[in-house]
C-alpha cells in the first residue's frame, strides 16, 4: 500500500508557510481546513497554505510537495488515530470515536490517490476557491531516473 510523504526539495516551505511540515511526515491534502474560507483569508502565508499546501500528519504543518512511499497497514491505522485525535483537539469533534470515520475517509482518499503509482512519484496540489467551494487539482510527476534520496530530504537521513 502507498501513501504520501512530505519531501523538501528546497527550503522555500520554511518561508512560505506559517508552519512547515517536516520531511518524512505522512501527509494528506487537508482541504477540510479551508472549507469555510472566503477571498478574505487568501492573503500572505495563509493564501500559500490554501493554494499549495499538503497537511503533515505529525506537525500539522504544510508542505509544497509530497512523494509516494510504501506504508504498512499498522502505520496507516496509526495515521487515522492521529487525525481523529487532531479533529477533537483542533476542530471540535465531540470524541475520537466520532471523528474516526471522517479521519478514515481522509486517509483512504490519500491511499486511493497513491494506489498504483510508483514510489517517488511527486504530487503537488493546486487549490482554488469557486462558487461551489474549494477545488483541488492534483498533478502527479513520475519519477525521473535518479532516486529522490539523492537530492531531496525524504525522511530520516541516518
Amino acid at each position: 500500500m502507498n501513501f504520501a510523504r512530505v519531501i523538501r526539495l528546497d527550503e522555500s516551505d520554511l518561508e512560505v508557510f506559517r508552519e512547515a511540515a517536516e520531511p518524512g511526515e505522512w501527509a494528506i491534502p487537508g482541504t477540510f481546513a479551508f472549507s469555510n474560507w472566503t477571498e478574505v483569508e487568501l492573503e500572505g502565508k495563509p493564501a500559500q497554505e490554501f493554494q499549495h499546501g499538503w497537511l503533515g500528519l505529525t506537525s500539522f504543518g504544510r508542505a509544497s510537495v509530497v512523494a509516494v512511499s510504501a506504508i504498512t497497514e499498522a502505520e496507516r491505522d496509526g495515521l487515522a488515530d492521529m487525525l481523529a485525535f487532531h479533529f477533537t483537539e483542533s476542530w471540535g469533534a465531540p470524541s475520537v470515536e466520532a471523528a474516526r470515520p471522517v479521519a478514515e475517509e481522509e486517509i483512504a482518499h490519500m491511499v486511493d490517490m497513491c494506489s498504483g503509482q510508483p514510489e517517488n512519484t511527486l504530487i503537488v496540489v493546486e487549490r482554488s476557491l469557486g462558487e461551489a467551494g474549494v477545488n483541488d487539482k492534483f498533478r502527479l510527476i513520475p519519477p525521473q531516473g535518479a532516486s529522490l534520496d539523492v537530492f531531496a530530504v525524504h525522511g530520516d537521513v541516518e
